[in-house]
This record gives C-alpha cells, structure tokens and sequence, in this order.
C-alpha cells in the first residue's frame, strides 16, 4: 500500500456533545488524529465529504462517495461512516471493482474514553491492506461482507445475517 485514501462521512466516530440532551454535532473528521497518535507507519490523506448522521445520509450523497471514490488513484480506500446505515453505503460502493474499500466507524464518539474508535479504525487499516478488491465493513473486530451483515440496534453491534 503506497498511501492510504481515507474517506470521512461524519457518524458518531466525528460527534461532538454538547450536553446532558445528546444535542450534538458533527466535527473534524478524527481519524487523522487517531492515526497520527496511534504513530502509523504509512502516509495517508483524509478527503472529508459529508459531515452527517448516517442517518441523514441520502441516495444523492451515496452518489457522491462512489464517484468520489472511484475518482481516486488509490486502490485501498478507507471509508469512516455512521454505523447506522453503513450496510446500504457499502452495498451501493460494491459498483466499484477494482479497489479495496473498507467502512469502520464507531458506537461511540472517537473524543469519547472507552471508545470503539481507535480498535475499528485499527482492524479496518489491517483489513484494507490485505483483502482482495473488494467492499467490507470492519466492525466490532471483524470484518464483514456487506451483504451478509445487520446492524443490532438494540444490541448495539453487528452480526450476521441468518
């Protein structure tokens, strides 16, 4: 992997609370930080694209992620989204053949101690560099085909389509 092109959405990994109401927004994306804390050892750029809920994502700003992507030299991309509607973004960047591309975030706020952040950015930055070309989802330490894959709102996790 020459360099690492990262993809920034917003979702949760980005959040910002204000207070006890959960109001919140969406900031800077952090996985520049993490990366640069965690001392990697390759180079990376972050092209940050939307700052939304995953909730909030449309079909149109799906669009604009594929094309962005597939407008890229690189051919391992890392892609940070809200975990929400993570699985339907995938499945639409799937379009893309000839790339690596893995979509991690987090249930928690990166700024958050105790996050998820920093180990799903971790097996997401493993997975991207040793996977075929391809789309996946790097969640809760595994990675995941996103057509074989839900997200357990109630159980706040991802697990396996029976």
């Amino acid at each position: 992997m020459d360099r690492l092109c990262i993809v920034a959405t917003g979702g949760t990994i980005d959040k910002i609370y204000f207070d006890d109401k959960s109001d919140y927004q969406i900031g800077e994306p952090q996985i520049g930080n993490i990366l640069r804390e965690l001392g990697v050892n390759f180079q990376f750029s972050v092209i940050p694209i939307l700052r939304k809920d995953s909730l909030h994502v449309s079909d149109e700003d799906r669009e604009l992620l594929r094309a962005t992507i597939a407008a890229q030299e690189a051919k391992h991309v890392l892609v940070t989204h809200g975990t929400d509607t993570m699985v339907a973004t995938a499945k639409v960047l799937s379009a893309i053949s000839d790339k690596t591309i893995v979509l991690t975030g987090a249930l928690s706020p990166a700024r958050f101690r105790g996050s998820d952040a920093e180990f799903n950015v971790g097996c997401a930055v493993g997975a991207v560099q040793c996977l075929p070309a391809g789309v996946y989802i790097a969640m809760n330490g595994r990675i995941w085909d996103p057509h074989k894959v839900r997200k357990n709102v109630a159980a706040n996790r991802f697990e396996p389509i029976d």
